[in-house]
């Protein structure tokens, strides 16, 4: 007879846990984009330990998207904060954020992959989702604003890039359009009425949701749950993470 496989836990302390993964992320993202340094220095209660990130340093911003930037930094320092008050958690787990994973994903991967997650992993985190969902919309219309400018040296626009990424994006998460870029097919548009596509969303443009199985498959780089890389080198923390670990 046959033993039942195994299935990823699910518990609500583990859907609460996962996110942390991806707050670690954008926090340091975020910090060190707008001041130069993270949570080592903002924050260093909450990392417990955990090693510094790779390759992350100031971004050249202007003061405009440097504050914006900012804020959110400090946003993601009180999900950090809020999330480790409900559930144990862990360690910051070591993150590489130097120009190699972001030539694979680009920048704006970071609070839109965020909030699907959100969405895709624990209904209970909806202070959280409506707060990534806010982060989301500011970058996107801040490209919305460029979206016909040519990004040098690829010489393609940004509405272009967004696409890319997008369609990248959902090709790494193998479940399906959950993804989109600043301009749409006008049956993909809002009501299918437009093809500007400044906020991503479903027939009813509501947010995609999307599994910690397939975030991991898109954080990794490489479209595979169980082989750690991209942004986590040595793979995300928490009992999800180290279920898949454990079942390549």
């Amino acid at each position: 007879m046959n033993s039942p496989k195994p299935t990823a836990p699910e518990s609500d302390v583990d859907l609460l846990e996962f996110p942390l993964n991806l707050e670690y992320l954008e926090a340091e993202f975020f910090l060190f984009g707008s001041l130069g340094h993270g949570l080592d220095v903002v924050a260093p209660n909450l990392i417990e330990g955990g090693p510094p990130p790779i390759g992350v340093r100031l971004a050249r911003l202007g003061s405009l998207v440097r504050n914006i930037i900012l804020q959110f930094g400090f946003q993601e320092v009180g999900h950090l904060r809020a999330i480790k008050s409900t559930v144990r958690g862990f360690p910051r787990p070591l993150l590489d954020l130097s120009t190699t994973s972001f030539a694979k994903l680009a920048s704006y991967v970071i609070p839109y992959v965020g909030l699907t997650g959100y969405v895709g992993a624990n209904p209970l985190l909806q202070n959280a989702t409506s707060k990534k969902s806010w982060q989301d919309a500011v970058i996107r219309a801040l490209l919305y604003e460029h979206r016909t400018l040519s990004v040098q040296p690829y010489n393609v626009t940004v509405a272009e890039f967004t696409d890319r990424i997008s369609m990248l994006r959902n090709n790494l998460g193998g479940s399906g359009l959950k993804d989109e870029g600043l301009v749409v097919p006008r049956e993909q548009g809002a009501e299918g009425r437009v093809t500007d596509n400044i906020l991503a969303g479903d027939k009813d443009s509501l947010s995609y949701p999307r599994t910690p199985k397939e975030i991991l498959r898109i954080i990794y780089g490489g479209g595979d749950e169980h082989v750690p890389g991209g942004f986590y080198p040595k793979g995300a923390s928490g009992r999800i993470v180290k279920y898949y670990l454990k079942t390549t």
